[in-house]
């Protein structure tokens, strides 16, 4: 047996014999493999995604997962997630993340409770255990179930696996929170999330779907696959694009040279945070 359908088997079998779950869903290519197995595997009655509706993200996310839920016959919830009246994750850690999956967790488990389900889900993947991620610390804590870690599907198993099974999202461009884009140490604020959304549209409607504007005060920092840098410069409307980021409210645009990567902001920590 090819070890794709070895992990999906696995996969399968860890679903199974959760008997029901409430899966945090974002839409994303994780959660969405983990919500076809699920409904595959458990049926549709013990299963229940649940969406998070947040400043820190876009609008285009939760109508992006409201059509992906229903397009697969879920059932769906939308519930507040209200992250910026928490005091721990506006300021911004280093850990912000331990403190947001913590409190949405939170919510699901007592979400679980109240519709009887037996397990909470998450979809983190093996790769993310290579990884800056703090909120896996959180799920750990509270006892979430990360079946595709468990079954050691790698993000290239589950963009494979995804596009196997015809699953829209399989290249669908990886989207991080928008707090993600503010240095940490920094607030977190409404006008900032929404300043960082609509330059990131910007770049976007330009016909750059993997992209990053990273938020250094006045400055916004641009981050596209490296392969993509040439276009950016050469193409005729890049005074349109910069003008348009600067309406915004930022005072300059600069272009990151090294290209677009995951949590690039990261790379300012020492290494004991």
């Amino acid at each position: 047996m090819h070890i794709l359908e070895t992990k999906l088997a696995r996969l399968q079998e860890i679903v199974g014999s959760l008997e029901s779950v409430v899966l945090g869903f974002s839409g994303g290519a994780d959660s969405t493999l983990l919500l076809k197995v699920s409904l595959d595997v458990l049926g549709r009655t013990k299963v229940l995604a649940v969406t998070f509706h947040s400043e820190i993200q876009s609008e285009n996310e939760l109508t992006h997962a409201l059509q992906l839920a229903q397009s697969m016959d879920a059932q769906h919830l939308v519930i507040e997630g209200n992250e910026l009246q928490n005091d721990l994750f506006v300021t911004n850690p280093p850990d912000r993340c331990y403190y947001c999956k913590l409190r949405r967790y939170r919510q699901l488990l007592s979400l679980a409770a109240e519709r009887q389900f037996r397990n909470v889900i998450d979809g983190s993947n093996y790769s993310d255990l290579a990884d800056y991620r703090p909120g896996i610390k959180a799920l750990l804590e509270l006892g979430i179930k990360s079946p595709l870690q468990e079954a050691q599907l790698t993000k290239d198993d589950v963009r494979a696996l995804s596009f196997k099974l015809d699953l829209p999202t399989w290249n669908r461009p990886a989207q991080a929170c928008l707090a993600s884009r503010i240095p940490y140490g920094q607030r977190i604020t409404a006008l900032a999330l929404q300043q960082v959304a609509k330059a990131e549209k910007v770049l976007s409607d330009a016909g750059f779907s993997l992209c990053r504007v990273r938020r250094h005060g006045e400055v916004a920092r641009i981050e596209v696959p490296r392969q993509d840098l040439v276009r950016l410069f050469q193409q005729p409307g890049i005074d349109d694009i910069v003008q348009a980021i600067k309406a915004t409210g930022f005072r300059y645009v600069a272009v990151d040279l090294e290209g677009y990567r995951t949590g690039s902001l990261n790379e300012l920590l020492e290494p004991n945070e």
